[in-house]
C-alpha cells in the first residue's frame, strides 16, 4: 500500500471509529460475509490448521468452531481499528483487569517479570495493563513489512504508557531499563513462528511438531524474572476478562526448555476451553521439522 492509499485509508478510519462500537459491529457483521463467504479469507488454511489440531472432533464440531472463529477475527478487526479513538475509562470498561495485586507484589519485591501472551481473545487490548501496574511495561513486537501499518499500529499500542521493542533488540532495552532503576514487565507473544533460520527448539503443540522462539525463557531466566501468564478470556461481543497466572516465581537455574514446555502447555489448554478465540489463519506450521537421519 503506498502512501496515498494508506492516507485515504486513516483518513477513513479516524472518521468511523468516532462512531461507538455497538454501531461499527453492524460494519463487522458485513465483514463476516466477506471473511467466510466472499470471497473468503484463508479458510483453507484455518480448516487444515483446525482439522491437525482436533483430529478427535467430526467435520461437523470442526465447521462450528470455524465459523466462529470468523465471527471473533471480523469484531477483531473493527475493535483493533476501535482502539484509535477508545479512551482509557473505557478501554478499562471492556477490559478488566480481576487480580493486578499479583504483578503489584511482585513490583513490590523488586522483581521484574516476563509476561506470556497469546494471539487469543484480543491481544491488542492488552495494552491497558500498563495503565493498572507500576511496572515499565516493555512489549516485544515483530515489525510489519508495510511501514505506514507498522507506524498506524505502533501508534495505537503506545496511547498508554506501553513501550515497543523489536525482537532484534529486546535484550538491549531490557538492560537499558534495568541500568536505569526500572522494574519491567516484558510481554511477548509466545506463539509467534520463528523464522527458518532462527529456530531452534521444537515442541508439541496443538497436536502438531512446532517451532517456538525461546526468547521468554532467555530473558526470565537471565534476570531470574518471574514468568507470569495472561489467561485472557472473551467474555462477550466487546468484553474481555484478564487473570494473571504465576507459572513461575523464581526461574535462575531451572532446567532447560522447562519455562517454555510449561507456557506453551498452558496457552494450549486455554486455547482448547474455547478454541473460536485464537488465530486459526496464522500459519503458524508452515515449516516442518527437518528428519534426522542420524
Amino acid at each position: 500500500m503506498n502512501s496515498i492509499a494508506f492516507g485515504l485509508f486513516f483518513i477513513i478510519n479516524w472518521i468511523i471509529t468516532l462512531l461507538p462500537l455497538r454501531v461499527l459491529y453492524v460494519f463487522s457483521d458485513f465483514l463476516f460475509l466477506l471473511l467466510y463467504y466472499f470471497p473468503g479469507y484463508r479458510r483453507k488454511i484455518v480448516q487444515t490448521n483446525l482439522r491437525n489440531a482436533f483430529p478427535e472432533k467430526s467435520e461437523a464440531e470442526l465447521r462450528i468452531i470455524e465459523k466462529k472463529f470468523y465471527r471473533h477475527l471480523a469484531d477483531l478487526f473493527v475493535e483493533i481499528l476501535k482502539l484509535t479513538h477508545l479512551s482509557d475509562k473505557e478501554h478499562l470498561r471492556r477490559c478488566r483487569i480481576e487480580n493486578p495485586e499479583l504483578l503489584e507484589k511482585l513490583y513490590s519485591e523488586g522483581r521484574d517479570a516476563v509476561a506470556i501472551v497469546g494471539h487469543y481473545g484480543n491481544w491488542e487490548y492488552l495494552t491497558i495493563i500498563s495503565l493498572v501496574t507500576s511496572f515499565t511495561c516493555l512489549t516485544v513486537y515483530k515489525p510489519l513489512k508495510n511501514k505506514h501499518f507498522d507506524r498506524f499500529m505502533n501508534r495505537l499500542r503506545t496511547k498508554q504508557k506501553m513501550l515497543l521493542s523489536p525482537m532484534s533488540q529486546v535484550m538491549r532495552d531490557v538492560i537499558k531499563l534495568r541500568s536505569d532503576g526500572k522494574r519491567v514487565l516484558v510481554s511477548l507473544l509466545a506463539d509467534q513462528t520463528p523464522a527458518r533460520d532462527e529456530i531452534h527448539y521444537w515442541t508439541t503443540f496443538l497436536n502438531q511438531e512446532t517451532p517456538v522462539y525461546l526468547g521468554a525463557e532467555k530473558i526470565a531466566s537471565k534476570y531470574d524474572m518471574a514468568v507470569v501468564f495472561f489467561n485472557h478470556q472473551k467474555i462477550r461481543r466487546g468484553y474481555y476478562n484478564v487473570k494473571f497466572e504465576l507459572l513461575f516465581e523464581h526461574t535462575k537455574g531451572l532446567p532447560e526448555h522447562v519455562i517454555t514446555e510449561t507456557h506453551v502447555k498452558r496457552l494450549e489448554e486455554l486455547i482448547r476451553e474455547k478454541p473460536e478465540y485464537w488465530l486459526w489463519s496464522h500459519r503458524r506450521w508452515k515449516y516442518k521439522r527437518p528428519i534426522n537421519n542420524g
